[in-house]
């Protein structure tokens, strides 16, 4: 098998269990916070995390830890809103307004860069509006309306943080460092902002949907690691939109929650402007 199929077969599995961590994070709101459940999906992947570094004696010095915890602090507050939209939101929803972070990351990268932004980005961005308005939906309750903007913020989030990651990767950090940071800043966000709130008090039985939050998002991100190493980086980011493939179908069998047919448009105008983004922000450099 050629590095490009195993690339392929990664990013399937990634989006696979990503989607099945989503579907963790609705189960578990029936008896935690979203912020309660951000806690646990950090604290399990950082123990997976630590064994992984305990057994491989690798080291966790940095010569890079502000650039580390700026990445941390970011990927903390994007997963928070995710799973706030989550929780608050149909499954499929949730995941395609995250996944509007190739648009954002095509906008915010001429920036960086200090170049003009090209035509088809623009188009992209606008595209990728009217796809969020769709799924927003302007004559739906307030509720869901500030769910959705969360959920959007999210996506912004997280095109902030793959650029950290992108320029973290320049200066030849390995991925399961900046893995670790990532999650060691989470837990420790999630679990101050738990400690001054109102909590609930873990049971025996809460384990079998919080283990597996944090068993699949680990699982996630080691294979999404491996997919963007191994293959080609523009077929994998656009086979990483079967996320919102599998978290729609995920959420109309398990929490039969059907998708509108704007949700569904809106869906399509994020995939098609998204993966055009990814494209043209791929002939760029973040230094």
């Amino acid at each position: 098998m050629t590095n490009q199929k195993k690339g392929m077969l990664w990013i399937i599995i990634a989006t696979f269990f990503f989607s099945l961590m989503g579907s963790f994070v609705k189960l578990g709101a029936a008896n935690f916070s979203s912020i309660e459940l951000v806690f646990y999906r950090s604290f399990i992947s950082l123990l997976f995390l630590l064994t992984y570094i305990v057994m491989s004696q690798k080291k966790l010095k940095t010569p890079y830890l502000k650039k580390q915890i700026s990445r941390g602090i970011v990927g903390f507050l994007s997963l928070a809103f995710f799973f706030y939209a989550i929780v608050n939101l149909n499954l499929g929803s949730a995941m395609t307004l995250n996944y509007t972070s190739p648009i954002f990351l095509g906008f915010f990268l001429p920036f960086i860069l200090h170049q003009k932004i090209k035509k088809s980005i623009l188009l992209c961005t606008i595209l990728g509006f009217i796809g969020t308005l769709l799924i927003l939906n302007p004559h739906g309750d307030w509720q869901s309306w500030f769910a959705g903007l969360v959920g959007l913020i999210s996506g912004v989030g997280a095109a902030l943080a793959y650029i950290h990651v992108i320029q973290l990767s320049k200066l030849n950090e390995p991925d399961w460092r900046t893995v670790f940071y990532f999650t060691l800043i989470s837990t420790l966000g999630s679990g101050l902002w738990i400690v001054f709130t109102d909590y609930q008090k873990l049971e025996w039985t809460d384990i079998w949907i919080l283990f597996p939050l944090g068993f699949s998002a680990t699982i996630a991100q080691i294979a999404m690691t491996r997919a963007y190493r191994l293959g080609n980086t523009l077929v994998i980011g656009t086979l990483s939109y079967l996320t919102i493939i599998f978290s729609c179908i995920i959420s109309l069998l398990y929490f039969d929650e059907a998708m509108r047919i704007e949700d569904v448009f809106g869906a399509f105008l994020i995939i098609i402007s998204g993966a055009i983004a990814s494209k043209v922000s791929l002939k760029s450099r973040i230094n």
